[in-house]
């Protein structure tokens, strides 16, 4: 195991893989930012360094000050959470290159499913079904509208790098594409450096459904069962649950089996998911691969009574997996909501000092937090706060836990969505299980 983890990221994820670090009795090295020295990450780690300005690339993303902590400190080992640099190709070879192990997949992986085009291309040889669409980038508008006519609409516009629906855009018509096409290519290209842009089918209505794997770095892998994320808005996740009530079990092992086969044809290694489309037939189809732990993990930490940072650090030190498929067992239900900074009306970012913190306690009740009482919320960074996670025997159960727990959460001195998260749990369609990818557009306006 390793000797010292520096933990390259912040917020409640940056606290997530502490804990499990102090649990494993590995010691641990945090980064800050000027706006960040009092953020709970600092005080957790046994060793804390200011990393650079408050703005991300001045700290968080600068690669050089970051590695420099790592040697300094005789750290062994980055874990570099989600976002940020978990999927930066240049980083994770700077740690290579430096004999810093990079607690994630190889380089190459990283850059092969970072490019939505290059991953479609290894899931359709893979065998892995895609959504029809073209798997090269197009060449310009004129090109986009040919391809969109082919496919048929409505077609997704899509950015071959980067996440977070930037770059990506529903299109019906002609017209639409035409207005679409340059705005998201130049998003594209301002967010990760790629205008790179393609076309796939837009399937209508679906459900987002993920399936997360573990793997060695001797090919054994397994999933660990599904989770649902389609309650959304401007395709980012909002709510999360684990498992989803509209599979059944033999649509859950096929995906599940599909995902393994994902995962092993491209030789993956460490903690990632396959992220799946699936229709209301059941068809399901590959979206992309995250290859780094996810925002919604918890939930299947929950269900499965594993610890995704403790299997990530053990395989990246070389260890084996020590359970097979077979193993894997799940129980009972979970469910995630994002807390954010934000009018819950508008939804626009409400950075502010937070005057009152109290939250929800129980056994049923999980807080994965990045503020600590009285502090202070700043622009600079994803306006998300918290994730509270619920969990139960059955579906009915943790919603109930759920809802409990949002009306005993209090955060004064900024706006919240807590408002806009209590009317998803509490709708009608939400506990029938009615998720799709337009549940907020559809009910909550």
């Amino acid at each position: 195991m390793f000797k010292k983890v520096l933990v390259a990221n912040r917020g409640e994820i940056a606290s997530r893989v502490i804990r499990t670090c102090k649990k494993l009795k590995i010691p641990t090295v945090s980064i800050y930012s000027e706006a960040d020295k009092e953020a709970p990450h600092v005080d957790m780690a046994d060793e804390s360094f200011l990393v650079g300005g408050p703005r991300v690339n001045e700290s968080y993303l600068n690669i050089k000050r970051i590695i420099e902590v790592a040697k300094e400190t005789g750290a062994d080992a980055v874990h570099p959470g989600y976002g940020l640099l978990s999927e930066n190709t240049t980083f994770a070879n700077r740690c290579q290159k430096e004999g810093v192990t990079f607690i994630g997949p190889s380089t190459e992986i990283i850059s092969l499913m970072g490019s939505k085009i290059s991953a479609r291309q290894a899931m359709e040889k893979a065998g892995v079904p895609v959504v029809p669409g073209i798997t090269r980038p197009l060449k310009n508008e004129k090109e986009a509208i040919i391809v969109a006519n082919d496919i048929g609409y409505p077609v997704m516009l899509k950015a071959s790098a980067g996440g977070g629906g930037i770059g990506m855009q529903i299109v019906r018509s002609d017209e639409e594409l035409k207005k679409a096409f340059e705005g998201n290519q130049k998003r594209a290209t301002d967010f990760f450096g790629n205008g790179e842009m393609f076309i796939e089918k837009y399937v209508e209505n679906p459900r987002h459904i993920e399936i997360q794997v573990l793997a060695d770095n001797e090919g054994n892998t397994v999933y660990l069962w599904e989770r649902e994320c389609s309650i959304q808005r401007r395709h980012q996740k909002v709510v999360e649950e684990a498992p989803s009530l509209f599979l059944d079990e033999e649509t859950r092992k096929k995906m599940g089996e599909a995902a393994v086969t994902a995962a092993k044809s491209i030789g993956y290694s460490n903690a990632g998911t396959i992220e799946f489309l699936i229709d209301s037939d059941k068809n399901f189809y590959f979206l992309e691969m995250n290859t780094r732990l996810q925002v919604e993990h918890p939930v299947t930490e929950e269900i499965t009574h594993l610890d995704l940072v403790e299997e990530q650090l053990k395989i990246a030190s070389g260890e084996l997996l020590t359970f097979a498929q077979e193993d894997v067992k799940r129980q009972g239900h979970a469910i995630e909501v994002r807390i954010y900074a934000e009018d819950p009306v508008k939804f626009f970012p409400s950075p502010g000092k937070i005057t009152k913190l109290v939250t929800p306690k129980g056994p049923k009740v999980r807080n994965e937090m990045a503020v600590n009482g009285v502090s202070t919320v700043t622009p600079y960074y994803d306006p998300m706060i918290a994730k509270l996670i619920a969990t139960g025997e059955t579906r009915k159960e943790a919603i109930e836990v759920m809802k409990e727990a949002l009306s005993s959460y209090v955060v004064e001195g900024i706006k919240t969505n807590i408002p806009a998260l209590q009317k998803i749990v509490e709708h009608e369609a939400f506990l029938e299980g009615d998720t799709t990818t337009d549940f907020i557009t559809k009910y909550l306006k």
